[in-house]
């Protein structure tokens, strides 16, 4: 057998045992999966559950979060009040508490004594502003409130609100889980503003600041960042605060995003969800920098999982995609009703990027035929790029389109190399150029070449261990990859250059330059 064949066996059998330890010390899935048993109405083991998570990590304040909950749930008040205290005490935010989720929680937010302690703590701005949906004259803003409310945005040229350039109203609903968007319209292309929000009339602590992206279709010079793998881990969420010292004009979260791994369980899902939205080194981030996300397995099934080819087979698909949409602040989602989904498209100058779903349609890569993507999606792709007039079209995937990524699985697109081959053809057959692949998925950073005959070879940047502790081995047929750290990838286009480039970075979570690529225009070219 050849040596490299032999590298490739032990770095798997490595990647297995090194999971197998990590998986008991994943700090992310220690109060979630409390609170599963919680759901399934199982409060003793679900508080044993916490325990040994103090056990584990003395003094946790989501593990008092639980215990809150359960003891609630017991309709024993006056402990659950105490462990909510205790889990304030220890940094958990004021208010989670206000957000709940709300169907663990109702016990305690009846309990006199506990809305008394709650009226003098916190805010009514519960989580946000997040940013998204920015373009060359407009943005959205994102927010949740503790309760329905009217909520206005001002948005102006200088930080002191001399000139106030827009003004915005709308309204949190119950219905969508006491959040709204609000969008802001009539900006200037590049240009920086600031704004504020203000909710039943009462203007709330803080001003924050953006900027617009270039004009649309003109060439630019800009910066964007992504990655995934950003499972919720306290000592890692000093990441967001790294990312936003490079000033990226948008983030692009491309799965395994917050880890739910519990597809009927809507209050698991809100509370992973809320966890993240509430730490301020993430509400520093998105308050300033245009988020856009797609999901991967662990926020829309469970590990390797699909959906299947009908919209509403599982049940389960819509919901999950209806909290999906709750949290996030994307320009669309999917083909509407008809055709649910997360996945979208937008623009920055000349350079358009395509976000996949590469998991609400997906198939049996064991069954003939398997598609990841499904017909409906697979079209609006292959039409976008034929009529996209940019000079790059960046598609990001939340998985690898590279073979050899994730040895020995199906999970990759080489679980599905002939929609793959459709696609990479179709580039191909109808001389696309400016192409560039993004993945995410694999816990570290990689730099990979497809080779294309007869075509230009296509790049592809992945970076997926945003926050994660496990850690996924470097692959030998990468041309650089690293998981020492967390990290994230960092995208510096130029389209004014004479020959456009984009130089990909990967940062780690110190926020070192551990290595850098650039690739020119006239390279994805034919």
């Amino acid at each position: 057998m050849r040596a490299r064949t032999w590298t490739v066996i032990l770095l798997v059998a490595l990647s297995v045992a090194a999971g197998a330890f990590a998986r008991q010390r994943q700090y992310k899935r220690f109060v979630r999966d409390a609170l599963a048993l919680v759901v399934e109405g199982k409060l003793q083991a679900a508080e044993r559950k916490l325990r040994a998570t103090l056990d584990l990590y003395p003094g946790d304040g989501e593990a008092f979060f639980g215990l809150a909950v359960v003891a609630a749930r017991r309709g024993q008040m006056d402990s659950a009040l105490t462990y909510a205290r205790r889990a304030v005490a220890a940094g958990v935010p004021v208010e989670r508490f206000r957000a709940g989720p709300r169907d663990l929680l109702r016990p305690l937010l009846r309990y006199p004594g506990f809305r008394r302690w709650l009226a003098s703590h916190g805010s009514e701005l519960v989580h946000g502003p997040m940013l998204g949906n920015v373009t060359d004259s407009s943005a959205s803003f994102w927010l949740r409130t503790a309760e329905e409310a009217a909520v206005e945005l001002e948005v102006s040229s200088d930080s002191l609100f001399r000139h106030v350039c827009a003004r915005a109203q709308g309204a949190t609903s119950a219905e969508r889980d006491f959040t709204t968007v609000i969008r802001v319209a009539g900006l200037k292309a590049s240009t920086r503003y600031f704004y504020r929000v203000g909710i039943n009339g009462i203007r709330q602590p803080g001003v924050w600041s953006f900027r617009t992206f270039p004009r649309f279709g003109h060439p630019a010079k800009f910066r964007v960042a992504f990655g995934g793998g950003a499972g919720y881990t306290p000592w890692h969420e000093r990441m967001w605060d790294t990312v936003r010292r490079f000033r990226p004009l948008a983030f692009l979260f491309l799965g395994d995003n917050v880890y739910i791994d519990h597809p009927t369980m809507p209050e698991v899902q809100r509370y992973c969800y809320y966890r993240r939205q509430s730490r301020p080194e993430f509400r520093r981030l998105v308050s300033r920098t245009a988020v856009y996300a797609i999901w991967d397995d662990h926020d829309f099934c469970t590990n390797d999982g699909w959906g299947g080819p009908d919209a509403d087979e599982p049940p389960w698909k819509r919901q999950v995609l209806r909290v999906f949409r709750e949290n996030w602040v994307n320009p669309a989602y999917g083909g509407g009703s008809a055709a649910p989904g997360c996945w979208f498209r937008f623009s920055i100058g000349d350079v358009d990027f395509f976000l996949l779903d590469c998991r609400f349609y997906r198939t049996d890569p064991h069954a003939p035929h398997p598609s990841m993507l499904g017909p409906v999606q697979k079209r609006w792709l292959l039409d976008g790029l034929a009529s996209s007039t940019a000079v790059f079209k960046v598609i990001a995937s939340s998985v690898p389109w590279s073979f050899g990524t994730k040895p020995g699985s199906l999970d990759t697109w080489e679980g599905y190399k002939a929609e793959r081959e459709e696609i990479f053809s179709f580039i191909a057959r109808q001389r696309i150029e400016g192409v560039l692949l993004l993945s995410a998925d694999r816990h570290r950073s990689d730099v990979w070449k497809i080779e294309r005959p007869g075509a230009y070879d296509l790049y592809e940047f992945e970076s997926s261990k945003l926050t994660n502790v496990h850690t996924h081995p470097l692959m030998p047929g990468a041309l650089f990859g690293y998981n020492a750290r967390c990290s994230f990838g960092l995208l510096d286009f130029d389209t004014e250059a004479s020959d456009p480039e984009v130089t990909y970075r990967i940062v780690n979570i110190d926020g070192e330059v551990v290595h850098s690529v650039t690739v020119r225009r006239s390279e994805l070219s034919f």
